[in-house]
């Protein structure tokens, strides 16, 4: 799962998908400026052998770094606005709210609650898994959408198509608009009409937003 994270956003990335997603920024350094456009993250060369090679975290587990987020710095931002603004502004939306739900469960066994979460949020939305054309799944560890396909009997291929934070990391406070620009992007580049986001958070909180692109 984690070959496949990497293997998904070296594609998106070789592509331009993310072009439309990310700032480019100018970087100073001794040999002079060079333009930063492409997440660090990502393991362009990494073959399976060494990834699965990794030292698990705990011993008789099955998590290693490698099959977890990476731990990076990063900002993003979504425009949340009301029809009155739209008109006021003169704004083109991109997308709808079509449901947000949030859920807590157990503190400790944080990463679970995504699921429930995900059938919460499809029960007020009267939708089924299958009628969700993308889903993004933050990639914490690869446990929580391999638990996640498991709970809700998703389509793996409409999962994290771009790749997920084991290859584009995890900035703490900023993953949740980035994973909604990513989502919206594969919505646009697949002509999908619905997606869905979801994430765990401290203290056993998840939240669920299903979207609607315009």
């Amino acid at each position: 799962f984690a070959l496949k994270s990497h293997h998904n956003a070296i594609a998106a990335t070789k592509a331009g998908l993310f072009n439309d997603e990310l700032v480019v920024l100018d970087v100073e350094t001794p040999e002079g400026v060079i333009q930063h456009n492409v997440d660090e993250g990502i393991r362009f060369d990494a073959p399976l052998e060494s990834i699965a090679g990794v030292k698990l975290l705990q011993e008789g587990g099955s998590l290693t770094a490698a099959s977890s987020s990476q731990i990076c710095d990063g900002s993003s931002a979504v425009m949340i606005v009301s029809e009155e603004a739209l008109k006021a502004y003169g704004l083109t939306p991109i997308a709808r709210i079509h449901n947000l739900t949030v859920t807590a469960g157990d503190p400790v066994i944080m990463l679970e609650e995504p699921l429930f979460a995900t059938d919460r949020a499809l029960q007020r939305a009267g939708m089924k898994i299958s009628d969700i054309d993308a889903y993004e799944v933050n990639e914490a560890f690869a446990s929580v959408p391999l638990a996640w396909l498991k709970h809700t009997g998703a389509d793996p291929e409409k999962l994290n198509i771009h790749g997920g934070a084991i290859a584009l990391g995890h900035p703490l406070g900023a993953s949740g608009t980035k994973l909604m620009a990513t989502l919206l992007g594969v919505l646009k580049a697949k002509g999908g009409k619905y997606g869905l986001q979801t994430m765990c958070e401290g203290g056993g909180v998840a939240n669920v937003t299903i979207v609607e692109r315009l």
